[in-house]
């Protein structure tokens, strides 16, 4: 029960994942395989090393710090061991502040922030499957970057825990910069972030 391409109907844990080849990626969510291919597009590329810079420079002397995919997120549904974990993904772009989270492998528990640019092969997965599971295990903001309509959506959650209707901005409205709520005092304007 190692390769998922062997078994696509088998449930997988993180001790499987780690023996995957290091030449695939995947993603498991709740034990179901999801590979990460084909590789993301250039223009992505361009708009997850601009975002990443700009959340990295923010951070600066701060004490949250951003990574970029590939990163291995394990989110746990309670205590079980990291073997036992269900649930890997690699978002785009990550932000933690809870530096005891990190790992020597990635990361174990939610993030405070995770954005994820979509591309033809991942976009489903993104606002449904993976928007699901990052409300369920509280990430404190999830923004969703479309280059194809050159929007972002911003959503976080209201007391309940559930996510909010989202805030929306594109660059091809006047509407202006895009404000973080977990990383106060940074913002995105969509026109800069979408700027060829």
């Amino acid at each position: 029960m190692g390769d998922p391409n062997l078994a696509p109907n088998a449930r997988f844990t993180y001790r499987h994942y780690r023996t995957w080849p290091d030449s695939e990626r995947w993603e498991l969510i709740e034990g179901r395989a999801w590979a990460m291919s084909p590789a993301p597009r250039t223009r992505h590329q361009v708009i997850s090393g601009r975002l990443s810079r700009w959340i990295g420079n923010f951070l600066e002397d701060k004490p949250c710090q951003v990574f970029t995919a590939p990163f291995d997120v394990l989110l746990p549904e309670a205590d079980e061991s990291d073997d036992e974990v269900d649930t890997v993904v690699q978002p785009d772009i990550v932000v933690y502040c809870d530096r005891s989270k990190l790992t020597e492998a990635g990361a174990r528990g939610a993030p405070n922030l995770v954005v994820e640019i979509l591309s033809p092969s991942t976009s489903k997965k993104d606002q449904h499957e993976k928007f699901d599971l990052y409300e369920r295990h509280g990430v404190g903001e999830y923004w969703v970057v479309d280059p194809g309509n050159r929007s972002l959506m911003v959503y976080r959650p209201r007391p309940d825990g559930r996510y909010d209707e989202g805030e929306l901005r594109e660059s091809v409205r006047d509407y202006g910069p895009i404000a973080s709520r977990i990383l106060e005092g940074f913002a995105v304007d969509p026109e800069e972030l979408f700027a060829e």
